[in-house]
């Protein structure tokens, strides 16, 4: 596994070479960055996201959110009947050794975890292990912007439905601030051995602390990978672009041949998945929405941004800032994108033949930076892992024995290539057709701060932006008014 920067001194890159197909990936990788050192960073966008992803907030005893009008997944992308855009079925789970104490009477375990095939392995890992003779763990198929509904509302009472939950980076400092999830440090110190914990990514485990405690047990991160058709790439000579410029010259190139209308798919869904783009596109400036605790919507890596974002807008569908990431996949099922650009948890349902009558045409690179001399790519780092609500009822050490039986390395193993795990040395260059992609992306990320306010600005400023990308206000009013309710947001005015 690449390891997680604190600084990333790029160097001059070579034009990049991927796999296309889905029975092998190019050993070259071309040396893109240096990581100096580790480092915590943050979250999925969504991000996520998968940002993939919206926030999840809490205010004292009450979590706000701005993303729970997310619905438009399953009626969008007729994916299976999770309705979550899960393509990996509970009867594939590896079973792996669970060991806890039994308690006396029947005891049943419910567990959140929203379903993608990113998510699912770890999640049926630890349903079919770990249920065994009076315990029962049950998790029941549920979307995204459903588990955002459900952790409010377990998270918000003296007593919660929820014994273990599934959350991300991005949500970790304000839940956790709030005195809402356990910190897990002396389970890690009394466990550790027992489950190789010391082998889980240093980085992924300071996305899911705060104040110097470990929140959330990681289990995999997502990163922005780019799809793009291989076929009508090699047919119209194009490479994969490594700057928004290069997207443009390929989408006129694609639209100039007259199949593919609008050429670019990226998730800009104005309930949640937009703010991870603009904050994926301000990170490839090097700036992010706060620095210190100080907004930055009125810096050049700002301004950058939006009109780098507005300039790509011609080249999508319209309907854009309708689109989650499955309305994206499903763009690129039916053929009516040719480049699109994803967390990498949604990468491996592409190459799936079930999936999409394209499924060996497309290849797979990191994704571009916002512009040629930008120091990142344009993409933000979301790491997935499972906490234990304070308020939950059952013993704390038997579910942190759950959670740290499903990221074992059995476990782990099983759960490429669908997802990146946290455990070391699991992805190589070889696991996956976009492994390569992925490897160079996580390398070349900005990291991102623990900052508790990062939620609640995100969905303060997310109606803004929405207008901004629209052209309903012009950039510069919009930088100023996203400022304004940053620092309001803040100071808590």
């Amino acid at each position: 596994m690449a390891p997680w920067p604190l600084r990333v001194h790029l160097v001059t890159r070579p034009r990049r070479v991927y796999a296309a197909r889905t029975d092998h990936v190019l050993a070259q990788r071309p040396a893109v960055a240096r990581a100096t050192s580790a480092t915590p960073r943050d979250a999925r966008c969504a991000s996520p996201p998968d940002t993939r992803r919206g926030p999840m907030m809490r205010n004292r005893t009450q979590i706000r959110t701005g993303i729970t009008a997310m619905v438009i997944a399953a009626s969008l992308t007729s994916l299976t009947a999770c309705g979550a855009g899960s393509r990996t079925g509970a009867e594939d789970a590896t079973a792996v050794e669970c060991d806890y104490t039994m308690p006396e009477g029947e005891t049943t375990v419910n567990v959140l975890a929203y379903n993608s095939s990113a998510i699912d392995p770890f999640t049926n890992t630890m349903v079919k292990s770990c249920t065994r003779e009076n315990v029962t763990l049950k998790h029941d198929p549920i979307d995204f912007s459903g588990q955002v509904t459900k952790t409010t509302a377990t998270l918000s009472g003296d007593t919660g439905s929820y014994d273990i939950l599934e959350t991300y980076g991005f949500a970790v400092p304000e839940i956790a601030s709030a005195g809402s999830i356990v910190p897990l440090d002396d389970f890690v110190a009394e466990y550790g051995e027992k489950y190789e914990l010391d082998a889980l990514n240093e980085g992924m485990r300071s996305a899911l602390s705060y104040d110097g405690k470990l929140y959330a047990l990681p289990m995999q991160a997502q990163m922005y990978v780019m799809a793009y058709r291989q076929d009508i790439f090699d047919e119209l000579d194009l490479t994969a672009p490594e700057s928004f410029e290069d997207m443009i010259a390929a989408a006129e190139a694609i639209r100039e041949q007259g199949d593919i209308e609008y050429p670019i798919a990226l998730p800009m869904s104005a309930t949640a998945d937009v703010s991870t783009i603009y904050q994926a596109a301000m990170n490839s400036t090097g700036t992010d929405f706060l620095d210190a605790g100080e907004p930055q919507f009125t810096s050049d890596g700002s301004r950058e941004a939006l009109e780098g974002l507005k300039s790509l807008l011609p080249y999508m569908d319209p309907e854009v800032t309708t689109f989650d990431q499955p309305s994206v996949q499903q763009q690129m099922f039916n053929g009516n994108a040719a480049m699109a650009i994803m967390f990498s948890g949604r990468m491996n349902d592409l190459t799936l033949e079930s999936n999409s009558p394209n499924f060996d045409k497309f290849g797979f690179a990191a994704p571009p930076s916002l512009a040629a001399d930008a120091p990142y790519l344009f993409s933000r780092l979301s790491v997935d892992g499972w906490a234990i609500p304070e308020n939950t009822q059952l013993d704390k050490d038997m579910l942190f024995q759950m959670i740290a039986s499903s990221v074992g390395e059995d476990a782990s193993n099983a759960s490429v290539p669908a997802a990146y795990p946290a455990r070391e040395g699991i992805v190589t260059d070889e696991s996956s057709a976009y492994a390569v992609a992925a490897n160079e992306t996580i390398a070349a990320t900005m990291p991102a701060p623990n900052d508790p306010f990062s939620a609640p600005v995100t969905n303060a400023i997310r109606p803004v932006l929405v207008e901004v990308l629209l052209g309903q206000t012009e950039v510069e009013d919009g930088m100023q008014e996203m400022q304004r309710l940053a620092e309001e947001t803040v100071s808590g005015s």
